[in-house]
């Protein structure tokens, strides 16, 4: 991971200190306890439970320098700078598919924070990307491997 800016807002920035906070806490030390159990076993050349406890361990350290990286490098969507006149990062809007006449609400966060199953949407994706900047009313059109899906911004709110 490149130091880029990490685009957070608050809520996501919280579960990154969260998610931290635990593997540094509990996981580190159910690890360690797992490795000194499989130690016991003997013979460390032909002991599974003890590369499978190393191999977990450098999950999770890898996953700790990853999380503190993006956290040095995080740029926090204060909620001021939020507002319901144009789409930006922290705007949720509701958008009409003009094809299927059907509604759907987004929240547009930073590509750490994106988790479709949830509505929340990279602000560098394409659907993103197309919203950034746009007013209530505008229609956007958006490159999708289906074909080119259009969008009518119905309102924008703040998120979350």
């Amino acid at each position: 991971m490149s130091d880029k800016e990490v685009i957070l807002t608050r809520s996501g920035l919280k579960k990154l200190e969260e998610e931290l906070e635990y593997l540094k806490t509990v996981k580190r030390k159910e690890v360690a306890e797992r490795i000194k159990i499989a130690i016991g076993y003997g013979d460390l050349s032909e002991n599974s439970e003890y590369e499978d406890a190393k191999n977990e361990q450098a999950f999770i350290e890898g996953r700790i320098a990853t999380i503190e990286k993006m956290l040095r490098n995080a740029k926090v969507i204060n909620d001021e700078e939020v507002g319901t006149d144009v789409v930006t990062v922290g705007s949720t809007v509701v958008v009409k598919d003009l094809e299927f006449d059907e509604e759907m609400t987004f929240t547009i966060v930073g590509s750490v924070e994106s988790d479709p199953e949830g509505n929340k949407i990279s602000n560098e994706s394409p659907v993103g990307m197309a919203l950034l900047g746009k007013k209530r009313g505008a229609i956007v059109e958006v490159n999708a491997p289906a074909g080119v899906i259009r969008y009518q911004i119905i309102d924008i709110q703040k998120g979350e």
